[in-house]
């Protein structure tokens, strides 16, 4: 019998919806199990205005037909190489976007959600909220 040494876990996934503009989390949707983010997406029922212009890595593919004010990041494949000016926009994307990682980071500076989660899995969704709510109170304005 061989063991790979990997722990069966099951997985729970957050996502969050911050204001880059202001650095602050604007909503907080989880998922208990293996979920595409575009399909947690799909299933929080967030609603968008038309006039709001989302950014979103390239795990929000399906966003194109659902929302028409988004950036997403171009991808290449073997056949068809990414071009000079779709490298550039990808690029400035990204620019626009760390502000959105940075806030990511800052939540997980709290361990109870970088690492394994070991707790009851019903209060993922409350843990990380407070948190959330830790994190916009003492954010810098």
């Amino acid at each position: 019998m061989s063991c790979s040494g990997k722990k069966k876990h099951h997985t729970q996934k957050a996502q969050v919806v911050a204001d880059p503009r202001t650095g602050g989390i604007l909503a907080t949707v989880f998922s208990v199990g293996k979920t595409y983010d575009f399909q947690l997406f799909v299933q929080s029922r967030l609603a968008i205005l038309a006039q709001t212009q989302c950014l979103a890595d390239s795990g929000y593919l399906g966003l194109r037909k659902r929302h028409s004010n988004n950036r997403l990041p171009h991808k290449k494949s073997k056949l068809h190489p990414l071009t000079e000016a779709q490298e550039a926009e990808n690029r400035e994307l990204s620019r626009e976007r760390f502000v959105v990682e940075h806030i990511i980071r800052s939540v997980k500076i709290f361990w109870v959600l970088a690492e394994r989660y070991r707790n009851r899995r019903k209060r993922f969704g409350l843990r990380f909220n407070l948190i959330a709510s830790i994190y916009n109170l003492t954010r810098p304005k």
